[in-house]
């Protein structure tokens, strides 16, 4: 590490007590590296001042970390365009009340960078680790999913704004992460924007065109990581609660022509590679609700379809299909804050109905 501790300062290395979330890599466990957007770490310490310490390496847009500091969320921007690989000391919080606090930071971008987490810096000791909830959600989605340009108020219902470079962008504030902090469940954000469910259409292009079909059983999901690929062990984490939300990218072919969802062959093509991704899925997770889902993010309607009879055919008393009051019909562009809400508030309502047994 570059960063020199002051003398009255500590250092709260990541092997420390803290507690972890998401698919975050710990095969080196004084650096794990945070790849997948919304993955966290939490600390509880007592003191006035907290910073962190953590190795950057970038590929695209504008460079900023989340936190939650007491509840509020924060960010911190870090790093010019130049500095494609660097270690970073990121003040936090400081002038904070000297008693007892928990901060929670977390990677608000997708596959733009991925850093490792040195360690936290505090003036004072660390606590007992948080504890997080046995209830347990993962979100295999696209951008909606990882919270794009969420924090772009002006443009409610609109387009995006032109060269925004991932500076909205926060995973704190997905329709996924609200529905999960509102059912006191942990999340797996195993989501990517751009992502499509075949490789070769889609918009995410790291540097070729990926999709769900490669990622949705990675660590590492983009060849361009230290590592390449790397395969996720999915006994690390059982969700309870599975959300689907792949479809919306999926007319787009920039090297074949854009597929249409109303021909036949295609569709049936499409919806078997869907299918077989979640026949995957439930044998690892056996006990697993299944929600299958579009959002608000215009789209034509026959994808709705499609996914309706998706869950028809997979005849599973457990994978159902779900629409939002304005699936496909709210917004040109990402949804904003408010919108991620409405989602959210529909999906906690519809879950919230389905009573305790789908947390069992």
């Amino acid at each position: 590490m570059e960063f020199k501790v002051p003398e009255e300062k500590k250092l709260i290395t990541p092997t420390d007590k803290l507690t972890y979330m998401g698919r975050i890599d710990h095969s080196q466990p004084d650096a794990p590296v945070f790849i997948w957007a919304g993955s966290n770490v939490r600390m509880r310490f007592r003191g006035t001042n907290v910073g962190a310490v953590i190795f950057n390496r970038r590929f695209f847009n504008k460079m900023s970390v989340g936190y939650v500091i007491d509840g509020k969320v924060c960010s911190a921007d870090f790093g010019e365009e130049s500095d494609w690989e660097k270690e970073y000391y990121i003040p936090l919080a400081k002038d904070l009340e000297d008693t007892d606090h928990e901060i929670i930071l977390f990677k608000r971008q997708d596959a733009s960078h991925y850093f490792k987490f040195l360690g936290f810096v505090i003036d004072g000791e660390i606590l007992e680790a948080p504890v997080l909830p046995a209830r347990k959600i993962e979100v295999f989605g696209d951008s909606v999913s990882a919270g794009a340009v969420v924090e772009a108020r002006d443009f409610e219902g609109k387009s995006d704004p032109d060269g925004h470079e991932g500076i909205y962008d926060n995973a704190w504030y997905s329709y996924a992460a609200i529905t999960a902090r509102n059912l006191g469940a942990q999340l797996n954000c195993t989501a990517q924007g751009g992502i499509s469910v075949f490789d070769n259409t889609g918009w995410f292009h790291c540097p070729d065109f990926i999709g769900m079909e490669t990622a949705y059983d990675k660590l590492c999901y983009y060849p361009e990581g230290e590592k390449g690929y790397t395969p996720w062990d999915f006994s690390r984490y059982v969700p309870n609660v599975v959300f689907f939300a792949v479809g919306q990218n999926d007319h787009h072919n920039e090297a074949d022509g854009d597929p249409d969802i109303t021909d036949e062959a295609f569709r049936t093509r499409w919806k078997e590679g869907y299918k077989g991704i979640i026949k995957d899925l439930r044998a690892k997770y056996p006990n697993a609700y299944f929600v299958l889902l579009l959002t608000v993010l215009c789209h034509d309607p026959e994808w709705d379809k499609a996914v309706s009879e998706i869950a028809a055919e997979l005849s599973d008393s457990r994978i159902k299909h779900f629409m939002f009051t304005r699936t496909g019909k709210a917004t040109p562009g990402h949804p904003r804050i408010s919108e991620q809400y409405e989602m959210a508030e529909e999906l906690t309502a519809y879950l919230s109905g389905l009573g305790e047994d789908i947390w069992k």
